[in-house]
């Protein structure tokens, strides 16, 4: 069974994300059992300790299976393959409610080859993971003695199955029968499994693995307060020095409108008014911005949607549901992408909108998928099992080939046609103004180091929660945090955002565009910097494995949180711009 094509795997898996929103049970069963019935042990991985994300195939140490050699079905998620879930049948033979005494299921024939890779897992603090109706299952390797010259296997696994009716709803291993590693010495493996009634409901059993004192400590809840305190202290200030400068500003060229000509030659112009003419000029490289806006759009729809899926039905509690979600919400909402990158690409008067459109639709799929088969030949050359099957890579390709260029399509012809025009409150002047020099603090290189720093302070602390849950063994389910500290995020940047742009083009700069969005963009840059620190004082990572792997998918999470934020950034921004120049005279 456990030879069965990837190919249909892979296809078997296609099928599932475009078929529901929600991933199917990753079980062979619906979580329901008749007295009797079979119940799977499948064995996942085994891996160091210190690094949940280096995991390789259970049976890669020199294991035995038991005698049982054909279960009812299997069939496995795309979010499962993507994640490196490698699920082997332990060939031990559980009945639901039938207990087993402690039985011989195999034995270990150990030569020198094999103690040396168990001395190895040991020394190294190997855990390994079962898994028995999706509730997971830690259990340690060995051990060694306290001058370290000794070392030891455990080779008795004590199951203690709790049910509930007809459901299981706690599962625990206890590891015992220490046995000493000498080669050329048989080890034999065994098992038993004891049934309990437990008072847990089946909808409560995933509470057990969850950490309140964790992710609900007086530290996270005083960081949201503190962020929600800095976004009303920023909205009020932003809001009261807009408005405050804003009305002198439109008093200001009021009465500059009721002077004659010699009055206003003679009189000292200068501010935002000056540069309308040109404020509303294309952007350089149009293609490529719109196709990041349109990109940062889609992902704040993506991030949206997936929060909430994962607050109403509580994602965790399913192998790989949480990335096979955000597969199929993120092939759903190529419209989105298509229609706020084709738009702005027309308004901006941009001719190769199919170029354009391929350049949209491939650019966050591309660069994600150019890391990740990066890291799978390193994966490879380890032997690990986050490598990436062929048949899942084929199955990713043919999503981004049937699913969301089409869907990119429609969203780029609908919004060339809907609000592609470039209907702009100002006439844009045929020869660009000349830009005058300025203090070194309004140029846009410091503007775009600056703009990134109150968006990082408002996340920073969300973010330790995040890479903990992610790198350690935590499971994340705090979304309504998540949720708040997104709109947090949104709120602080198109505030920073704005007062940036409208400093600039009061220094009369009119290269606003892709100053909004990289300042907002920047916060990705402090976020990698942070994940630095965390790297090397939060995490006991080493080898070239575990840091690529670390710094290759930190840089894609980093990379795709600043293109979100330069994106909601100069949405904002944009917006503010065009209202003060619609409220303004223009001769």
């Amino acid at each position: 069974i456990m030879g069965s094509s990837r190919w249909k795997v892979a296809a078997a898996a296609f099928l599932a994300i475009l078929g529901s929103l929600l991933p199917v049970d990753a079980d062979e069963h619906e979580h329901t059992y008749t007295d009797k019935e079979e119940v799977v042990l499948w064995m996942n991985t085994v891996g160091p300790y210190h690094n949940r994300q280096e995991t390789y195939k259970y049976f890669s140490l020199p294991f035995c299976a038991g005698s049982k050699k054909t279960i009812s079905h299997y069939h496995e998620t795309l979010g499962e393959a993507l994640q490196g879930v490698e699920l082997e049948f332990s060939g031990l033979d559980i009945k639901f409610k039938d207990e087993v005494m402690q039985t011989t299921y195999c034995e270990i024939d150990l030569d020198k080859a094999k103690k040396d890779a168990f001395v190895y897992a040991i020394k190294n603090h190997y855990w390994y993971q079962m898994y028995i109706d999706d509730l997971p299952i830690w259990g340690i390797v060995g051990e060694a003695d306290e001058n370290g010259d000794d070392h030891y296997l455990w080779t008795y696994k004590k199951l203690e199955i709790g049910f509930n009716g007809n459901r299981i709803v706690d599962v625990n291993l206890t590891s015992e029968g220490k046995v000493k590693l000498v080669p050329n010495t048989k080890i034999p493996m065994s098992y038993s499994v004891k049934w309990k009634k437990s008072d847990v409901k089946f909808e409560d059993r995933f509470d057990k693995y969850l950490d309140p004192s964790f992710f609900q400590h007086r530290i996270h809840w005083f960081s949201i307060f503190n962020s929600f305190m800095m976004v009303i202290f920023l909205v009020g200030l932003v809001s009261m020095i807009l408005m405050r400068t804003l009305r002198k500003d439109y008093a200001r060229y009021s009465k500059e409108e009721e002077m004659d000509d010699m009055d206003r030659d003679l009189g000292d112009e200068y501010g935002w008014k000056q540069v309308h003419g040109d404020v509303f000029r294309p952007s350089s490289h149009p293609l490529i911005f719109s196709s990041l806006i349109g990109s940062g759009c889609q992902i704040f729809s993506v991030s949206l949607i997936v929060i909430i899926v994962a607050m109403v039905e509580d994602l965790y509690t399913e192998r790989g549901s949480m990335l096979s979600t955000a597969i199929f919400v993120y092939a759903a909402t190529s419209p989105v992408n298509g229609y706020f990158g084709g738009s702005l690409y027309a308004k901006q008067g941009g001719r190769r909108w199919i170029k354009q459109m391929f350049i949209g639709a491939f650019m966050i799929p591309a660069m994600v998928c150019g890391t990740a088969f990066f890291i799978n030949f390193i994966a490879i050359y380890y032997h690990a099992s986050r490598a990436i099957p062929f048949g899942t890579m084929v199955a990713v390709c043919c999503i981004c080939f049937f699913v969301i260029l089409p869907l990119n399509l429609v969203g780029t012809i609908l919004g060339r046609n809907l609000s592609g025009q470039p209907n702009f409150p100002c006439r844009v002047n045929a020869v660009p103004r000349p830009i005058p020099e300025k203090k070194w603090f309004m140029e846009p290189a410091v503007i775009v180091c600056l703009g990134g720093i109150l968006p990082f302070g408002s996340i920073f602390i969300e973010m330790y929660f995040i890479f903990t849950s992610f790198w350690a063994y935590k499971i994340y389910y705090v979304y309504g945090f998540m949720m708040l500290v997104l709109v947090i995020l949104c709120i602080v940047t198109v505030c920073v955002t704005i007062v940036c742009t409208y400093f600039l083009l009061n220094a009369e700069d009119y290269r606003w565009q892709w100053t909004s969005f990289l300042s907002a963009a920047s916060t990705a840059v402090y976020v990698y910097m942070y994940s630095f620190y965390y790297y090397f004082f939060k995490t006991k990572m080493y080898g070239l494995f575990q840091t690529s792997f670390y710094f290759g998918y930190m840089a894609v999470f980093s990379t795709a949180l600043g293109i979100m934020c330069g994106a909601v950034g100069y949405m904002g921004t944009s917006a503010f711009v065009r209202k003060i120049y619609t409220n303004v005279k223009i001769d």
